[in-house]
């Protein structure tokens, strides 16, 4: 499970390092596909930034994060910071209906990688846990 959970970690960095070079790209991107699908317009919004750092650069620094703690095997610490990624993905994705009302394909992808990760992190913690109860001998 952890080398599962390490590979979509490594495809969120891909995804993070796309919209990363959108964001500092001026040209035409090729994920600007209509008036709802811009990732233009997503990367260069006031929102792809928190202070200094560009949000596409938080997100390959989180998905790195991940596969390590996945690698780790750190069940309990994966799946707390899978969480916290998976809210921090849905307050973008919401920000890019509600605020923006745009939509960047890298993101969308990005945000169905961790709520994937979320689901199989949840299965690879109550996997363990079952196997420790099973293991425990009855009193």
């Amino acid at each position: 499970m952890r080398y599962l959970i390490a590979a979509l970690a490594l495809a969120g960095i891909v995804v993070s390092a796309l919209a990363l070079h959108v964001h500092y790209s001026t040209g035409t991107e090729p994920c600007s596909i209509n008036a709802t699908w811009d990732c233009g317009i997503v990367n260069h919004s006031s929102f792809a930034m928190m202070g200094p750092i560009p949000v596409a650069a938080i997100g390959i620094a989180g998905y790195l994060l991940l596969g390590a703690l996945a690698l780790m095997r750190q069940r309990f610490l994966l799946l707390m910071a899978v969480f916290g990624g998976f809210c921090f993905a849905l307050r973008l994705t919401f920000i890019e209906e509600f605020a923006l009302q745009v939509y960047c394909l890298y993101c969308v992808i990005s945000q169905c990688i961790i709520a994937l990760l979320l689901l199989l992190s949840i299965g690879w913690l109550a996997a363990e846990y079952i196997s420790l109860k099973r293991s425990r001998p009855a009193l």
